[in-house]
């Protein structure tokens, strides 16, 4: 069987790939309800249409007062304030507060006209009706939220590129912007080849293989801000193959195909998809454990992948390559890389230098902090990954990992 030609490290591989389709949006545009929203890439520039919030309000239960009427106020020699009523929540302030006088406020309710701090509740004393006793002097602006402090009107609150989580939703919504318009999500087309190969409904005869990898990937995509569109299983006929790529690319904003990257006569995914347009195939081989078999390519500026039929291996690459190449072409912006979680690792590793490696690892909390227990399997075992949290990379330059060594852990 003939070996592939030349090992392309990931980094690499990546920066290659990424040069050779366009780094703006590939993908329409629509306006969803924000409800609706979470996870979605911000197609637009959000301004603020007022402020927020849009009038003073206390931050605590207790009086809007003028502060300097509390100066040296102590529980042993208080200020002494008219109270001359309350702010209903939900209702105007509609009095004023003067020299000497206090009224009721509630957390989230109007702060007053003349009114400049709220002293808490914690810190007075009813005296009677209509006077209240202030036992801690309070500073200006004390407890109190302006208008305006969160937000001013005309602020410039969120760029496009951004992608929109629970945080971004609840303010979209707290300024009245009930719809946002969002990148559409990337198309991505998934076709799984082999006579082998069979739905998994099927009972499989002896040498089939349940078909897993097509919604392994699909869910992946759907996760990643994608839409995943099925191609059925595909035999080992090259016309037939041809054919739904063919009708794949014309669809689709990327093209993904599962087993058939190795080097052997009957794989021929590489050459399909080369046969799709220029500028073909980049890359053939990656310098990885598990999905050295990988195969990227453009055709026009369609991204291509041709991913090992191995589940773990296709998923690995999945996340290194296609969940980033998702990202660009759904308008998003680059993000750090989230949820590393610091681990110690419990058993040794092992790994080729040259060769970047990534190992499933099972987490543990220990009473030290998280314990992260690496999971052998070999690249077509599904459960492998079933029973482990998340990967260790191990680098190319190293010849593996000792166990007690800290290690960052990417979740899946």
């Amino acid at each position: 069987m003939p070996e592939f030609l030349r090992l392309t490290s990931p980094g690499e591989a990546l920066r290659r790939w990424f040069q050779a389709f366009p780094p703006a949006p590939s993908v329409g545009k629509e306006r969803v309800p924000t409800e609706s929203a979470l996870g979605r890439v911000l197609a637009e520039t959000v301004m603020a249409p007022h402020p927020l919030p849009s009038f003073p309000r206390a931050n605590v239960d207790g009086y809007a007062l003028r502060a300097e009427d509390t100066y040296g106020a102590t529980a042993s020699m208080p200020a002494y304030l008219r109270l001359i009523g309350e702010v209903p929540m939900g209702a105007s302030a509609d009095k004023p507060v003067g020299p000497g006088e206090a009224l009721l406020v509630h957390t989230g309710g109007m702060i007053p006209e003349g009114a400049t701090a709220v002293v808490m509740l914690e810190d007075t004393q009813p005296v009677q009706t209509s006077e209240v006793e202030v036992h801690r002097a309070a500073a200006p602006g004390q407890n109190v939220i302006r208008a305006g402090e969160d937000v001013e009107q005309g602020d410039a609150l969120l760029e496009g590129g951004i992608r929109l989580r629970p945080q971004e939703i609840g303010g979209l919504l707290a300024l009245g912007l009930t719809t946002v318009e969002v990148y559409a999500r990337p198309r991505v087309a998934i076709l799984s080849t082999g006579d082998e190969v069979v739905p998994p409904q099927a009972v499989p005869r002896p040498g089939q293989v349940r078909d897993i990898n097509s919604y392994t990937l699909a869910s992946l995509v759907t996760r990643a801000g994608g839409e995943p569109r099925l191609y059925g299983i595909i035999p080992d006929e090259k016309s037939t193959f041809q054919e739904a790529a063919r009708r794949a690319y014309s669809e689709n904003d990327m093209v993904v195909v599962t087993a058939g990257s190795s080097a052997s006569a009957r794989d021929m995914s590489a050459e399909v998809l080369a046969g799709l347009g220029e500028p073909g195939v980049l890359i053939h081989g990656l310098s990885i454990k598990p999905g050295k078999p990988t195969i990227l390519g453009v055709a026009g500026k369609i991204p291509l992948v041709g991913l090992p039929g191995n589940p773990v291996s296709a998923l690995v690459i999945a996340w290194l390559m296609i969940v980033p190449a998702l990202a660009r072409l759904g308008g998003a912006k680059p993000e750090a890389p989230a949820g590393l979680i610091r681990a110690k690792l419990a058993a040794n590793v092992p790994s080729e230098s040259g060769r970047d490696d990534y190992v499933p690892v099972r987490l543990e909390a220990t009473p030290e902090g998280w314990s992260a227990e690496p999971v052998f399997g070999k690249s077509n075992l599904i459960f492998s990954l079933v029973r482990a949290d998340g990967f260790v990379h191990v680098p190319a330059d190293a010849t593996g990992l000792s166990a007690g060594s800290l290690v960052d852990v990417q979740p899946f």
